[in-house]
């Protein structure tokens, strides 16, 4: 067997076996009780003690309930490493994408991290974790072991956990904010926008690895899933947690990635694409922290976009839910022509990037052709594939350095 089908292997074992292992404890768990307490994050187990601290930095961990009960974990970086006055830095919020969490902005080096780049150049650093993610699975009334915890896609992401993040910023910091999005975390960005959300808090948008449209994705891992209606059928079979991190799987992943001769920045490639830049010992690091759950739900989700090339809400199938939910037979379209003209936007994507593929960064750029032209700053990176946005030893001067420049100018 090929090494690229031997990863592309381990991968689906990751994605599919795993998540049917860690999820199997679902079926049968207890309703948690309405009193449970909330599972919130210790400040001394949490992403400051662990990834901030070690390097210097002072950091807060805070958490915000939305209004669905969920109760997320965010970080803050109030100065930079040399110290500052906190309190009148420019606020930025970094959010993760798909399978990750908050750790996605702090995996390289201080001086390549976007984190600790952002926060040695005068910003006010946020970090949001999603619902679900290993730091934000707290609830007001559910537990994860309750199917119902996982009742969510990408749209709840919208509708709750982006308004609550945002507001809590705003209202901590009494200023305008900027956000960086890298994948979903600029796809739930565009949605709100595209509604007229958010706008009110917001000085600018940076969307790294822009997810809009996906009908024209390459990544065989993620197009043959969808095609296969991988997550339906885990959905189906009532594994409502999709979770790709099994401890015995991502043990075998770092013993295979010691060996001489094997290069492990392979096995992001099935996924993400051909990454130019990573150093072979970020996957070691990746693998302590990352993949992270989702809800099976927000995969279907996610693969009804794949197959259908359009940006809806979530489609129940059944037009009798549909109507129930949404007041009509079919699901609402995000239309990102409504995304304000005036709205400032620095997008970057990747030539070699298999999930925001170029042809489909180039209907959403289509969808933005009125956009004013000193508001919407557009880079395009050939080489780099969907990880190097977040891991490439490069990223600072070729991503981060004009993203920051951009900043500066709103």
């Amino acid at each position: 067997m090929e090494v690229a089908d031997s990863v592309t292997c381990i991968i689906l074992l990751i994605l599919f076996c795993g998540s049917a292992a860690g999820n199997r404890k679902a079926l049968y768990s207890f309703k948690a009780q309405e009193n449970a307490i909330a599972m919130a994050p210790s400040s001394d187990n949490g992403i400051c003690k662990s990834m901030v601290e070690t390097h210097g930095y002072d950091c807060e961990e805070h958490t915000v309930t939305t209004q669905d009960g969920y109760i997320l974990s965010m970080q803050r970086i109030p100065v930079g490493r040399s110290g500052g006055t906190p309190g009148n830095r420019p606020p930025v919020l970094l959010q993760h994408g798909i399978l990750m969490d908050g750790i996605t902005w702090l995996l390289l080096p201080p001086e390549q991290s976007l984190a600790f780049v952002l926060s040695d150049n005068g910003y006010d650093v946020w970090i949001a974790n999603s619902r679900g993610t290993k730091y934000s699975k707290g609830h007001k009334s559910l537990s994860p072991n309750d199917p119902a915890y996982w009742d969510w896609s990408w749209d709840e992401l919208v509708a709750y956990d982006l308004p609550a993040t945002f507001q809590y910023v705003y209202d901590q910091t009494g200023q305008k904010l900027h956000y960086v999005g890298h994948s979903q975390g600029t796809l739930i960005a565009l949605a709100a926008l595209s509604k007229d959300q958010l706008l009110n808090m917001l000085r600018s948008a940076a969307l790294l690895c822009p997810i809009a449209y996906m009908g024209q994705m390459t990544s065989p891992l993620a197009k043959n899933a969808a095609d296969n209606f991988i997550a339906e059928a885990v959905y189906w079979l009532g594994l409502s947690e999709f979770d790709p991190r099994g401890d015995a799987v991502v043990n075998l992943l770092k013993d295979i990635c010691s060996k001489p001769g094997i290069d492990c920045t392979n096995l992001l490639t099935s996924f993400t694409g051909q990454n130019c830049c990573l150093n072979s010992s970020i996957v070691n690091i990746f693998l302590d922290h990352e993949p992270q759950p989702s809800a099976t739900k927000n995969m279907v989700h996610l693969a009804q976009m794949i197959r259908q090339g359009t940006i809806k809400m979530y489609d129940y199938i059944d037009e009798v839910e549909n109507m129930k939910h949404y007041g009509q037979a079919t699901p609402p379209a995000y239309n990102m022509t409504s995304i304000p003209n005036d709205f400032p936007v620095f997008l970057s994507y990747g030539g070699e990037d298999a999930l925001s593929d170029v042809n489909d960064v180039k209907l959403l750029l289509g969808s933005l052709k009125d956009h004013d032209g000193d508001k919407l700053v557009v880079q395009y990176r050939y080489d780099y594939a969907h990880a190097d946005y977040v891991m490439a030893e490069n990223a600072k001067q070729d991503v981060y350095d004009p993203l920051i420049a951009f900043f500066r100018l709103q």
